[in-house]
């Protein structure tokens, strides 16, 4: 363990927080102690960041910002692309510590980073695609266009489940927008958040650039709240649960400040009568017990044709009862640990719901014996959609199955829960395939045929609707949400008309 963390620049002992280049240590600070999930034992120690080192670090953002944003676009994305390079030399480590630190198996680990080497060589090409529109004046010698400007320091705050990705997804493309970030990363994982800033500060200081034009804090709830509550941050982007979603969204619009939210996912795979049942199982499995069910995207409801249902429901238990589950660093293993034991207790809660609403366990759920770390074996339930736990995200690998008769009652299954971010069908017949995707199927910001509900693509906007919070992410247009819009207007004629044919003499 020891190698590959101080080759991330990190040692075992409290380390503060980091505006770029510089490490702030204060010694009153609290420190948050990180245990691995996989074996339980303690990694090291981070300070938590103070009310004072915050202020610090939004100051040198804000600082930073002057000068960051008057440097032309495509020279912006040559330092994400240095960044990039940089994420490339770093991979395995990094990997290795995600992995070790959230749990996710190895194979995961590298590629969150991989993905994070993605969004570098997108927002790249971005940095030259920045547009605005020309529009026609009713004017005469009018010229009227829209143009994009940077907004401030953009705040991220992220959750345990990908604790390096979903930050490079907001600070990639912020930074080529010409925004600066100050990015608040899970108090689970917090040494992958150091890590990714010392690979960021090496780029900086490699280019003599402002420490602040990314910056990082450390610490819980108190540490979110000074970000989402502070005026100088014009846009906070979130991610993690509903409840959390809420009071961000009540505290950023109280003030009229702006969001990016990616909440809750109870997402669903609906499997036809013409489903190529092959390829299908093994996308509902990764989707299901990936990351041991701990994605936003992850498959937690699986709708599944009267006809097929027994063969589904029998072939899905003999691949649950062999799944390999261990250590994620281990070679082989399918399935990693749960973030704590906290998330083991609510998995267990909500088997037990699910036999008190009338379903049934149909294998798995128990935790594994003779391992040191949170390791459980993924569950299958037979339930109803309308079940309160059902209709309920658990951060957990349990797959609920769901009989149906006709395509027009599994959409409606499928669009039964408040959350809308992930959804996908198998099948091979055109028109079912078509009807999902058209305005009466799925009502979530991802829909796929034949692909499972997990594993985004780099490129593709990234985002749900309803209680997933309705924030885009990542590809597509999305870079418009960190920047502000403003409409020019010129009059290179010797007149002045107005609009709408208004006539106004003095």
């Amino acid at each position: 363990m020891k190698d590959f963390l101080e080759t991330l620049g990190i040692r075992a002992e409290n380390a503060g927080t980091s505006t770029g280049q510089a490490f702030l240590k204060d010694d009153s600070a609290e420190s948050i102690i990180s245990y691995s999930p996989a074996d339980g034992t303690e990694i090291a120690s981070v300070y938590s960041t103070t009310r004072e080192e915050y202020d610090f670090v939004v100051d040198k953002s804000v600082e930073a910002f002057e000068e960051w944003r008057m440097m032309p676009a495509p020279k912006r994305g040559e330092i994400v692309r240095q960044i990039g390079l940089a994420l490339r030399k770093y991979k395995e480590p990094l990997g290795k510590l995600v992995s070790y630190e959230m749990g996710k198996i190895y194979q995961e680990g590298l590629g969150e980073v991989h993905e994070m080497i993605d969004i570098c060589d997108f927002a790249v090409g971005l940095s030259r695609q920045l547009y605005g529109l020309t529009m026609h004046s009713e004017r005469p010698q009018h010229r009227m266009y829209e143009q994009w400007h940077p907004m401030g320091p953009v705040g991220v705050i992220s959750a345990f489940n990908f604790p390096v990705a979903v930050y490079s997804w907001n600070a990639m493309i912020a930074a080529v927008c010409g925004d600066t970030v100050i990015w608040k990363g899970s108090e689970k994982t917090p040494l992958c958040g150091i890590a990714v800033q010392h690979i960021v500060a090496e780029v900086l200081k490699e280019n003599d650039l402002p420490e602040g034009i990314f910056g990082l804090i450390t610490g819980g709830r108190e540490a979110g709240e000074w970000l989402t509550s502070d005026e100088r941050i014009p846009l906070i982007s979130a991610t993690g649960s509903i409840r959390m979603g809420k009071e961000v969204a009540k505290t950023v619009g109280g003030r009229l400040g702006k969001t990016i939210l990616e909440l809750g996912g109870n997402n669903a795979i609906i499997i036809t009568k013409e489903a190529d049942l092959e390829m299908t199982l093994r996308a509902v499995v990764f989707g299901a017990v990936g990351t041991a069910g701990q994605r936003c995207t992850s498959t937690r409801r699986l709708i599944i044709h009267e006809s097929v249902y027994n063969e589904v429901k029998e072939r899905l238990k003999s691949i649950y009862q062999n799944i390999e589950v261990g250590n994620p660093l281990d070679e082989g293993t399918l399935v990693g640990p749960l973030i704590d034991q906290e998330a083991i207790s609510m998995m267990q809660s909500a088997l037990k719901k699910v036999a008190e609403e009338g379903g049934r366990v149909v294998c798995g759920g128990e935790p594994v014996e003779g391992l040191e770390g949170n390791y459980v074996n993924p569950a299958l339930c037979e339930v109803e959609n309308h079940f309160e736990i059902v209709q309920e995200e658990t951060f957990a690998p349990i797959l609920y199955l769901i009989k149906y008769k006709t395509l027009e009652e599994a959409i409606e299954i499928h669009n039964g829960v408040k959350q809308g971010l992930s959804s996908s069908i198998f099948t091979l017949n055109m028109r079912e395939a078509e009807t999902f995707l058209s305005h009466r199927g799925s009502d979530c910001g991802i829909a796929n045929v034949n692909i499972g509900t997990s594993g985004a693509e780099i490129g593709g906007a990234f985002g749900g609707e309803k209680e997933t919070g309705g924030g885009r992410e990542s590809g597509s247009d999305a870079w418009k949400a960190y920047m502000r819009r403003q409409t020019n207007t010129i009059n290179w004629g010797d007149e002045l008309p107005l609009a709408q044919g208004i006539t106004f003499d003095v």
